[in-house]
């Protein structure tokens, strides 16, 4: 599955109300942790058929970011049925962020 651009607009049809559990990726252009973790979470999204993947670009989604009290990035978070059940805040390794998915 390809990896969403989650915003304000579609936060709720795509990640509140997903039947899958769902992967978001804070970060910025501007990051360099961001740049390192991008390409495994889209890793993730394409061998992951059983989950959603999404992306939050900060600077353009103030409110998400302030609604997950988002103070660092790249922030990782997996919600279940609307909550959430994990979340990381760092570069991580791929085996990590599986991890969180699996927990």
């Amino acid at each position: 599955m390809s990896v969403l651009t989650i915003t304000k607009e579609n936060f709720e049809s795509e990640v509140l109300k997903s039947k899958k559990p769902v992967l978001l990726d804070f970060w910025a252009t501007w990051c360099g942790p961001c740049r390192m973790v991008s390409p495994v979470v889209d890793e993730i999204a394409g061998e992951m058929h059983d989950i959603k993947v999404g992306k939050i670009n900060v600077d353009e989604q103030h409110e998400l970011a302030a609604k997950f009290k988002v103070m660092s990035i790249p922030t990782l978070v997996v919600m279940k049925e609307g909550k959430v059940v994990q979340s990381s805040v760092g570069a991580k390794p791929k085996a990590s962020i599986l991890d969180m998915l699996n927990a």
